[in-house]
């Protein structure tokens, strides 16, 4: 199975838990004298399973991250804390960006004007290296999951 299988794979489980666990609240509680519309103890016993296959493809996920070389420098799992923090930092850029930037109509030469304490353009410039960074990253990282065998 390859990385890129396991990690679809590995989605479906926690959507399939989620879909479980709302079916288990509509089914856990009923009138007297009423049957529930699913049995809980299938219900449970489907969630039980669904958990041990998600368990197991997390371990088998992260020891393929930390063994597969990403660079000559970085496993896989080292990629995508970077590629994160990556994404992070850009975000957190962009809005300060975007905050800096807001125009604020003035009516009067009464009302109080704003202006930018941040040199904007500069800002943009780093949104746009990061956003760049971030995609480089991220496709080596989809690469390399169609590529590698999971451990």
């Amino acid at each position: 199975m390859k990385l890129a299988e396991a990690l679809a794979e590995r989605s479906d489980c926690q959507r399939r838990i989620e879909e479980l666990k709302k079916r288990m609240a509509r089914s856990a509680r009923v009138q007297e004298g009423e049957q529930p519309a699913e049995d809980p103890t299938v219900l449970l016993a489907e969630v039980e399973a669904t958990f041990t296959r998600w368990q197991d493809l997390v371990s088998s996920i992260n020891r393929t991250n930390a063994r597969t070389p990403f660079s000559e420098n970085l496993s896989i799992s080292d990629a995508i804390a970077e590629r994160d923090a990556t994404g992070k930092k850009r975000d957190l850029y962009s809005g300060v960006a975007d905050a800096a930037s807001t125009r604020q109509d003035r009516y009067s030469k009464s009302e109080v004007k704003f202006f930018a304490t941040i040199p904007i353009a500069d800002l943009q410039r780093k949104v746009d290296d990061l956003s760049k960074h971030f995609r480089e990253l991220d496709t080596k990282l989809q690469e390399l999951n169609w590529n590698t065998e999971l451990v």
